[in-house]
Formats: C-alpha cells, structure tokens, sequence
C-alpha cells in the first residue's frame, strides 16, 4: 500500500522544526550586537552621557528599525593596552557582530611610541575578527605641539593598521569638531556636548557600510 510520504507524523514534524531553525545564510538581526571600545572621546567624557555620540547611534539605529544592542565598553583614560586586556573578556561576553575602535588618544598624549599602539590596534582587531565580528578603526591625531616626527608617526599608524588588517579607518575621528569654534571643552582635547551629532554624522556612512559588508576594505570616507 503506498503512503502518502508528506503525510506521514515524522516527516512533518521533521519539516516543521527546519522551518524554525534559520539557515546559515540567514541574517539574524534580532540580537545582534555593536561593540563601541574607546576612551573618553567615546565615554561622553565632561556631560551626561545620555548626550554622546553613542548614545546618538542608538538612537539612530532605532529610528532605522534596525534590531542592534549598542554596548558602550569605553572607559575615560583608557590605552590602547587597556583595552588589549579588557576585550577578550568583552568579545566572550558580548559576541558582538561589529566592534567600532576608538583608541589611541591617551598613548598620543602619554608620549607611547607609535609601534607599540600599532602592534596593539592590530592585535584587538585580529581577536575581534577570530570571533566573526566586523570591525571600524577610528583614527585620531595629535596637536602639533608634540612634534612633526612624532605627530607624522602617530597619525601613520591607523592606515598601516588598516592595511595590514583589511578594516575600513576613519582617518581621523574628531575631523569635523577639532578646529570648529565652540565645539571642544576647554582642555582643548575632548569635544563638547553639542559637537557630539557632527561625530556621528561623521561616521554613520561607515558604520552603515560596516553593517552592511559594503564598505572599502582599507578607507572609508564619511
């Protein structure tokens, strides 16, 4: 006697359950996560942080009904060897499918020679992609009372590290508020409250393309 195959209880269970289970070319929007590691520049250094750059992007990317956790791991002073030590521990937490890098600011300032900063920027992003994760390098660049050779090595290393990793880099992250008036505090070093849209309008053609898979794998020119 044939049996109807679509019929029979195992078959249809066995259908059932592969309708629930994605398949691995499937974006998973819901809980997917962008992890923001920096210093004060993203710590909303100096005002509430409610009024940051990152807290902006959240709100952005909920007015773009997009289903992302921003989780702001950034801490005020931090080095780039700090956030070396802090982001295994992140990336195992968090499982971020994007990580935005915005280190490099407190080495400059401390005098830390330029290989070492490049060394660790490219350590974290090497951890960072182990672990699937898309990664945004943001760029800074130091005043030039601290010397053209220094400020020149500096400033080199973001696109070497760029390079060498294949991420796409901001070249420099405080581009559109350094030189404005009235848009840094008074240390002359970290952006006011009301410079904190221009930063993210700054960088969300990037971010975007970085969600999307689509910006250059060496640049990316807000």
């Amino acid at each position: 006697m044939a049996i109807d195959f679509l019929r029979h209880p195992m078959v249809r269970l066995g259908l059932y359950l592969l309708l629930l289970v994605p398949s691995a070319g499937t974006r998973a929007d819901a809980g997917d996560t962008l992890l923001v590691l920096g210093d004060s520049i993203s710590a909303a250094y100096g005002f509430d942080e409610a009024e940051g750059w990152v807290q902006l992007l959240r709100e952005r990317l909920a007015e773009e009904d997009k289903s992302v956790m921003v989780v702001n791991a950034s801490v005020s002073g931090e080095t780039s060897a700090g956030g070396l030590a802090r982001l295994p521990r992140l990336l195992e937490e968090h499982r971020p499918r994007w990580l935005i890098l915005e280190l490099g600011g407190n080495d400059g300032l401390r005098g830390y020679p330029p290989r070492s900063l490049q060394q660790n920027l490219q350590r974290m992003v090497q951890l960072a992609q182990k672990g699937g994760a898309r990664v945004l390098l943001l760029g800074m660049r130091m005043p030039p009372n601290y010397g053209r050779a220094y400020t020149e090595a500096f400033a080199a290393v973001y696109p070497k590290v760029a390079a060498a990793e294949q991420v796409p880099l901001v070249p420099f992250f405080l581009q559109p508020v350094a030189l404005q008036e009235g848009a840094m505090q008074a240390d002359g070093i970290h952006p006011t409250a009301g410079a904190q849209p221009a930063l993210l309008e700054h960088v969300w053609p990037c971010i975007q393309g970085l969600m999307q898979a689509e910006v250059d794998a060496r640049s990316c020119t807000p």
